[in-house]
């Protein structure tokens, strides 16, 4: 290992050096831990003194003979006593309540998909359309909350579920282990372990490269921020303050948990080396980072300042990242209105290549929550996110977030009866598919799920028997697949050829109409977020002669009035004519003179 780029931040593979080193002959244990007295390594039969080695900061123990499988930690002895920790750098861990590291040897596997990553790309000017889930709640084997589909199971599930649905890339809540269920892996305790609770490292990398084998990429939920306080983790590793701040009032995170202390270059060094093996070792395509507004501001509060430390820290990883792994797709949960999060850092910015735009996820539904008499005067909250677009690249998030914690889910946010909700939903999702910006819904969205969002409980399913789902469902996927097949959707997301305004100055009304544009086609969407018939609604499109309706949100396929006889719209000398029915979204293709 290259120690002065340990001790500075500048290392990216400090897991190959630090921690458990397996071979059938002989293991190699590794610990870092400055303020400690000693330590020792703790198997199931033995203790074994381990020996301080380079400077005397560093600990190791070679044992010969071990199986792979065996479980261990390391006894860190401080303050006149000792605490047995997990390997921060061990590659696997048991399940919960129990904390010991596992020995394992990550090269038994080999990838298949070596034409998946030589081709793989950040997606700019590509659909990238996500399905974000918890791995444990998608499905389940079983009534027990603690059962688990594994990471190999879950792929036999899963797969054919998002091919068949029109998403091309799945989002993994954490999945490096973690103490608590109900943190659902954003307090995290092994940041080199995939949690157990699935399964093995091997059964991860299985699945990462069976999604790739179907054209399905895999972004990873990273969390660079704050790690659990429990006692056999990070938290006061070496009897100090080696991770974390050494006060609370800074070293304490919102949620009770550790803040990094990121202006230290050992933290910086065991971060970006996690951030890497993800993606390195486990072939993972990207990665989404949590809270990085507390790393842009003390606290995540602008009034306390930037944090220049860990802003440098997110710059030089995201650098690196992009450069050692092609293709590679770097995501920022961010909720400030900081400049050039998406930005190069040769230029200034963090190096991201999306940034989600809470502040459309919070106009639109605040929306759509609205009864239609309300929403007049607040015509533009979906109009101002094109105000502001341009400044980054912006992704659409209907997270989890936004299922939980008695918010409601989004069917069930919408305003008005059960029918004028999924009405309204499936409204919304065609407004969100038009609007420029990659996607993001969560699992269970697709069903117009009435029931929040619980980590114990597998997602709805059975709503698929329910006439009104099922056919809610249908008009997912058929809306899915028009996006990934339309390059007007997504080829020029981050260009001004590639939206405009067709008409937003409807106000009374409410219908909106918007273009979209690529080298190959122009679409139009045209919608009405009210609740009356909007009859003779007209609109003059230049350069047209023609008109082809793609999709209508209120088609009896999906549960609407609209049926094949219904003359919704005429098109003559360039001027379209739409009778528009509550709650409705229309999707045309243009064809020009």
């Amino acid at each position: 290992m290259d120690f002065y780029g340990f001790y500075t931040g500048e290392i990216f593979d400090a897991y190959e050096w630090l921690g458990a080193h397996y071979s059938p002959e002989s293991t190699i244990f590794r610990t870092f831990a400055p303020q400690a007295q000693k330590a020792e390594l703790v198997l199931p039969d033995r203790v074994i003194p381990m020996q301080k080695i380079y400077n005397g900061q560093f600990y190791e123990a070679e044992v010969k003979n071990l199986p792979a499988g065996t479980k261990y930690e390391y006894r860190i002895h401080a303050n006149g006593g000792y605490i047995d920790h997990c390997d921060p750098y061990g590659y696997a861990m048991e399940l919960r309540p129990n904390h010991k590291s596992i020995l394992c040897d990550l090269g038994e596997f080999r990838f298949t998909d070596d034409e998946w990553m030589k081709k793989r790309s950040d997606m700019i000017n590509k659909p990238l359309n996500i399905y974000e889930m918890h791995a444990g709640s998608f499905r389940k084997p079983g009534n027990n909350p603690d059962d688990w589909y594994n990471y190999e199971e879950l792929a036999d599930s899963l797969i054919p579920y998002l091919k068949e649905c029109g998403y091309n890339y799945v989002e993994f809540l954490p999945l490096c282990e973690h103490p608590c269920d109900e943190s659902w892996g954003y307090q995290t305790t092994g940041y080199f372990s995939p949690t157990s609770r699935y399964g093995t490292p091997e059964q991860l990398m299985k699945l990462i490269d069976e999604l790739h084998a179907n054209g399905i990429g895999a972004i990873l939920d990273f969390v660079p921020v704050h790690f659990a306080v429990d006692n056999y983790g990070l938290s006061k590793y070496d009897g100090s303050a080696l991770y974390e701040y050494p006060n609370n009032d800074v070293g304490r995170s919102e949620w009770g948990s550790c803040n990094f202390m990121h202006s230290r270059g050992e933290v910086k060094s065991f971060l970006q080396s996690s951030a890497n093996y993800w993606l390195k070792e486990y072939h993972f395509d990207g990665l989404r980072m949590d809270a990085i507004s507390r790393i842009i501001f003390w606290q995540g509060d602008e009034r306390r300042g930037v944090n220049s430390n860990a802003l440098d820290f997110v710059k030089k990883m995201n650098k690196y990242l992009k450069k050692q792994n092609q293709g590679c797709i770097l995501i920022a949960e961010d909720s400030t209105s900081f400049k050039c999060i998406t930005q190069d850092t040769e230029k200034g910015g963090l190096g991201f290549d999306y940034k989600w735009d809470l502040g459309w996820m919070n106009d639109t539904l605040s929306y759509f929550a609205l009864p239609p008499e309300k929403r007049c005067e607040n015509y533009h909250k979906l109009t101002f996110s094109m105000m502001y677009f341009g400044d980054e690249n912006y992704l659409l998030p209907l997270s989890h977030d936004e299922v939980v914690h008695g918010k409601g889910t989004i069917a069930n946010k919408m305003y008005g009866s059960y029918e004028e909700k999924l009405s309204q939903a499936k409204a919304l999702y065609m407004y969100m598919t038009v609007h420029p910006g990659k996607k993001l819904n969560f699992m269970g969205n697709e069903l117009a799920q009435i029931r929040e969002w619980d980590e114990k409980r597998q997602q709805d399913f059975e709503l698929l028997n329910n006439p009104k789902h099922k056919m809610f469902h249908d008009y997912m996927k058929e809306l899915n697949q028009l996006y990934l097949n339309h390059s007007a959707m997504f080829e020029e997301d981050y260009e001004k050829n590639g939206f405009e305004w067709a008409d937003c100055n409807q106000k009374e009304k409410l219908i909106y109409a918007m273009l979209r544009r690529s080298e190959k086609e122009t679409l139009l969407a045209v919608f009405n977020f009210g609740g009356e018939t909007q009859k003779d609604y007209t609109l003059k499109i230049q350069n047209t002669e023609k008109a082809d309706l793609l999709l209508c949100t209120d088609d009896e396929r999906f549960g609407g009035t609209t049926t094949e006889n219904t003359k919704l719209f005429e098109f003559n000398d360039g001027t379209l004519t739409c009778s528009l029915p509550p709650y409705c979204g229309l999707i045309f293709k243009l064809k020009s003179n």
